[in-house]
């Protein structure tokens, strides 16, 4: 990622923050719209999961400029959702809904640019969890 996305997603994501909470409301039910059948792979409570949610991004989001420490993390997040359920076709509905929620919660701020950068941050997140994924199965 360029630094400039990087910025676009660090200061974005900063107005996300005082709404994490129904931002985290609005992914999941968004996610379970776009596909139904999502819904029996979160059966704990879903409070509690969108605060965890809340939380990896803000961590990946602060790390974006030094993603290598991080990557074992992100890769070992992709190994231990095989064992939930979670298929590669997954992965792009949950960046549909990512996205759908940032625009949402941003409004007029989720410009072209924000949107671009925020798709290649999860693309580039996505990527390596699949692949830790697929050689994990």
């Amino acid at each position: 990622m360029t630094p400039e996305n990087i910025a676009l997603v660090k200061t974005s994501w900063q107005q996300v923050l005082p709404i994490q909470k129904a931002a985290a409301e609005l992914f999941y039910g968004r996610l379970f719209e776009l596909d139904p059948s999502l819904r029996p792979l979160f059966r704990g409570d879903m409070a509690e999961q969108g605060r965890k949610l809340m939380i990896m991004i803000n961590t990946v989001v602060m790390s974006l400029d030094r993603l290598g420490p991080m990557l074992g993390a992100i890769e070992d997040l992709g190994r231990r959702h095989v064992a939930y359920g979670v298929t590669e076709a997954h992965y792009d509905t949950v960046g549909s809904a990512l996205l759908w929620t940032l625009g949402k919660g941003l409004g007029e701020q989720f410009t072209p640019a924000v949107q671009a950068a925020w798709a290649q941050a999860y693309d580039t997140l996505a990527s390596a969890m699949k692949q830790a994924a697929t050689a994990a199965a």
